[in-house]
């Protein structure tokens, strides 16, 4: 009986582990056109410009910068896109409310945290969670790393779209 116990939760914790799995890497999708974006609120003694190989609180660690991730008005259609891949990859871990599940609640992400950031986090989590403190500071209350998701470029502009649409973005 124990070891029928003992494998069924191990068998859940694999599970969990791999549920928000996902290998799409189709790359379309980008409006370069229009400025704009929440900008995260600077901290202070922080340069605004950082060296080579310091980490940029502001835009995170990975390819996204304010020169490719440009935000015009809400994208309804991506949003919709977004939130139907968010329901498959993400919404496992995660509710679009401030509460948190498995990782933090979504509510107000797109206030706290640039376009850029948020699409480096998505797309290359565990570098960010290896240098951005508030990350690290995150795990330590969440106990559970973000997985990579392996998100094509447009699927991750996509969530964001849908992240900006659950913040009240038009």
């Amino acid at each position: 009986m124990k070891k029928r116990i003992i494998l069924s939760l191990l068998s859940l914790a694999t599970i969990s582990f791999i549920a928000c799995g996902g290998d799409s890497n189709a790359n379309k999708g980008f409006d370069n056109s229009a400025t704009g974006g929440a900008p995260a609120p600077e901290a202070a003694g922080t340069a605004a410009t950082p060296t080579v190989g310091e980490y940029d609180p502001h835009r995170g660690e990975g390819k996204w910068n304010e020169e490719n991730v440009k935000i015009a008005g809400l994208d309804k259609a991506m949003a919709s896109k977004g939130e139907s891949i968010s329901q498959t990859k993400c919404m496992s871990c995660h509710k679009v409310t401030d509460e948190r599940l498995v990782g933090p609640g979504w509510k107000g992400v797109t206030t706290r945290h640039t376009p850029a950031w948020i699409m480096n986090f998505i797309t290359n989590p565990d570098a960010m969670i290896d240098k951005d403190p508030e990350l690290q500071s995150q795990l330590e209350l969440c106990l559970v790393r973000m997985p990579d998701q392996s998100l094509a470029d447009n699927e991750a502009r996509e969530i964001l779209e849908f992240m900006r649409k659950n913040d009240g973005a038009k």
